[in-house]
C-alpha cells in the first residue's frame, strides 16, 4: 500500500479520507488517481470543485470530497500542513480518527487510531459490549486504545492493531488460534463467541424512495440537472427526475414529461431502459426506473435549473454512482 511507505502528510490524509467507508481494493485506485491528478495539496486547492467531484465519482459520500477540497484550500492559504492533533482537527471534514491517523503516521505523535478493526480487536480482547456507535462507546474505546498504545512507536502500533483486525480478528470466522493475542483475550477465557462483538445500536428504519429518471435526447443534446444542497448527492448532476411515492406507469410518466418539457409526444420516442434498479444508501433505498426520450424538437424553454450539453460531454460531469450505472444502459 503506497500510503504505508511515506511520511507525506498530504498522501496520508488523502488515503485516510478515501478509505473511509471504502474497501482497500477499491480505494487504492482512487488514491492513485488523486495523486496523479493532484500531486500536491496546492494542486488540489487550485482544482475546481467539479474536477474534484469528477475524480471522486463512484466512491459515494461526496461530502468527503467537498471537505477534502475545502481543507486543501485552507492548508494552501496557510502555507504549511498542520502538524499537531489539535490543528488538524480545525480542518473541514477531519475528526478524531483522521487527525489521530495523520498525527501518528506522518508526525510520529502518540495518538491512538480507532477504526472498525480496532473496535473489533479491543471489544473482543477486553470483552467490552458498549455499543461502538454511541458517545459512550466512542469515549470508552478511545480511552482503551490510548491506554494500550506504545507512545514511542505509535505509528507501528496503530498499523499493527488495524492489520490484526483486518486479517486475523475478522468480523466472521476470526482466526483465533493464529492470533498473537490469543492467550490474553477474554473471548476464549470466558468461552464467548467473538462474532458477538463489537456491538452496535439497533438499526434505524430505511426510507424507500422511487426515482424515475428520463435521459432526454433533444436534437442531439442531453438535459442535466445539478442537485441542490438539501438532499443526497449535493452538487452532482443527473438527468430529468420525477420522484414518486410508488412505482409509476410509463404512459403517465410520458404525459407528465411532455407537459413539463412542452413537447409533442407524437413526434418523440419514449422507451424504458431500466426497471427497479436498487441503490442502497446509509438510511435510504433508492428504487429507480430509467427511460430514454428522443425528440428532434429543441426544448424551449428547458426546465429551470437544467442545462443542455452535448452527449459526448456527459463523462465530464460528476454524477452519482446510480446515474453512472443507468447511463451504461443508454444507447445513443
Amino acid at each position: 500500500m503506497p500510503w504505508r511507505d511515506t511520511k507525506d502528510a498530504y498522501h496520508i490524509w488523502l488515503s485516510e479520507v478515501i478509505l473511509q467507508q471504502t474497501r482497500i481494493d477499491q480505494g487504492w485506485a482512487y488514491y492513485e488517481r488523486f495523486i496523479r491528478l493532484f500531486p500536491t495539496v496546492t494542486h488540489l486547492a487550485k482544482a475546481s470543485e467539479r474536477d474534484v467531484l469528477n475524480a471522486w465519482q463512484g466512491l459515494g459520500y461526496y461530502s468527503r470530497a467537498r471537505n477534502l477540497h475545502k481543507a486543501a484550500k485552507l492548508i494552501a492559504s496557510q502555507g504549511t500542513f498542520p502538524n499537531t492533533y489539535n490543528s488538524l482537527l480545525l480542518l473541514p471534514g477531519i475528526g478524531d480518527y483522521t487527525a489521530s491517523a495523520i498525527a501518528s503516521f506522518a508526525f510520529d505523535l502518540p495518538h491512538a487510531v480507532v477504526d472498525g478493526n480496532v473496535y473489533r480487536v479491543l471489544s473482543r480482547y477486553f470483552d467490552i459490549d458498549t455499543a461502538i456507535d454511541t458517545t459512550e462507546g466512542k469515549r470508552t474505546f478511545k480511552e482503551t486504545a490510548t491506554a494500550v498504545l506504545d507512545p514511542k512507536h505509535s505509528a507501528i502500533h496503530n498499523q499493527a492493531i488495524m492489520d490484526l483486525g483486518r486479517m486475523v480478528c475478522t468480523p466472521r470466522s476470526p482466526k483465533c488460534q493464529e492470533c498473537p493475542l490469543h492467550d490474553g483475550c477474554a473471548m476464549p477465557a470466558l468461552h464467548k463467541n467473538p462474532e458477538d462483538l463489537p456491538r452496535k445500536r439497533p438499526k434505524v428504519s430505511i426510507k424507500v424512495r422511487y426515482f424515475n429518471y428520463v435521459f432526454v435526447n433533444a436534437a442531439g443534446k442531453l438535459l442535466l440537472h445539478r442537485r441542490g444542497d438539501n438532499d443526497i448527492w449535493k452538487g452532482l448532476y443527473e438527468p430529468l427526475l420525477i420522484e414518486t411515492s410508488e412505482p409509476t406507469d410509463a404512459a403517465l410518466l410520458l404525459q407528465q414529461m411532455a407537459k413539463q418539457l412542452r413537447i409533442n409526444p407524437q413526434v418523440s420516442t419514449f422507451k424504458q431502459i431500466a426497471a427497479n434498479v436498487r441503490h442502497q444508501l446509509t438510511h435510504q433505498l433508492i428504487i429507480a426506473d430509467a427511460f430514454l426520450l428522443t425528440t428532434n424538437e429543441p426544448l424551449s424553454p428547458s426546465p429551470e435549473t437544467y442545462i443542455s450539453i452535448s452527449l459526448s460531454d456527459f463523462h465530464t460531469y460528476p454524477v452519482p454512482r446510480l446515474i453512472e450505472r443507468l447511463w451504461a444502459k443508454v444507447n445513443i
